[in-house]
């Protein structure tokens, strides 16, 4: 039933500069394919037929790595490198894109608006390409089949620890079935002290339509933001939102130390990679740093 996707990725990517001065942040390469297409193959995986991906000024270059390449198609081919053609076109093949630009950076839940039109009252996933999920069945799959049987929203959550729930927007909520919670509220970044939970929220979302009407009524914040956890907690108000503690590992590559750990961790998973890094962290002399 959930067949798009929104990729929001408008952002300025300013915590990786210079590297972003003059590339997209969601084409940073996490070992050997740019962070937007982990999340993409995770909704590929999970039944998704159209994918949106909101841009903004210099984001053209993930519109051309999902687009046929003919010339690079063409040089591979005479070089009989058909390994690589393979990958190469596999990409342009995977799933249908569409485009919006989001003029102005004005916030998640206003990127998400900007998407309305392409999809009716469908409901949909959002995927943060910041983060990068790896599971045995892929977190968008988990929380579609939670979504079957509740036909509401629901936000993906992970136990994060108290000295860094500030970082966080985070649940105040009621178990109700094994990983499955009922959310009461949700609260932007709250002190250790303040926090109402452990439970982070993770970006992943499934959203139902009723979303776009509770958008519209959100005032932006100091930085001149339209807030998603403000939208949502509007929502509540209307209808049932759910968190779940989906199964999986989960890494933040919107920071530098995350993305660092990301690449190794997920270099060492790689078959055709991960016996001969294994080999050179066992044998690298720390002492020479």
């Amino acid at each position: 039933m959930i067949k798009k996707a929104i990729f929001p990725a408008a952002g300025l990517g300013t915590r990786f500069l210079p590297a972003t001065k003059s590339q997209p942040k969601e084409m940073l390469p996490l070992v050997d394919k740019p962070l937007i297409q982990y999340g993409v193959e995770e909704a590929v995986a999970s039944g998704i037929k159209n994918i949106i991906i909101i841009t903004g000024r210099g984001k053209n270059a993930i519109e051309d790595h999902f687009d046929v390449s003919f010339e690079l198609e063409k040089f591979l081919e005479m070089r009989n490198d058909f390994e690589k053609l393979q990958i190469v076109k596999s990409i342009s093949a995977m799933v249908s894109f569409a485009y919006i630009r989001q003029k102005e950076a004005m916030g998640l839940g206003h990127a998400i608006f900007t998407a309305k039109e392409l999809l009716n009252t469908d409901p949909f996933a959002v995927i943060l390409g910041d983060d990068i999920i790896i599971s045995e069945t892929p977190c968008i799959k988990q929380m579609i089949k939670i979504f079957s049987k509740k036909q509401a929203t629901i936000i993906a959550i992970k136990k994060v620890p108290k000295s860094e729930i500030h970082h966080y927007g985070v649940i105040e909520a009621e178990e109700i079935d094994s990983r499955l919670f009922k959310v009461k509220s949700l609260v932007e970044k709250p002190s250790a002290r303040q926090a109402p939970s452990d439970y982070a929220i993770i970006g992943r979302y499934i959203l139902t339509s009723g979303i776009f009407k509770t958008i519209i009524k959100v005032k932006p914040d100091a930085k001149g933001e339209i807030q998603l956890t403000d939208a949502i907690n509007l929502l509540i108000k209307e209808e049932p939102v759910y968190a779940y503690e989906f199964a999986g590992t989960r890494y933040d590559a919107g920071s530098k130390m995350g993305f660092l750990i990301a690449t190794v961790e997920i270099a060492l998973r790689r078959k055709d990679l991960g016996k001969d890094f294994r080999n050179y962290l066992m044998n690298l002399d720390l002492s020479e740093f």
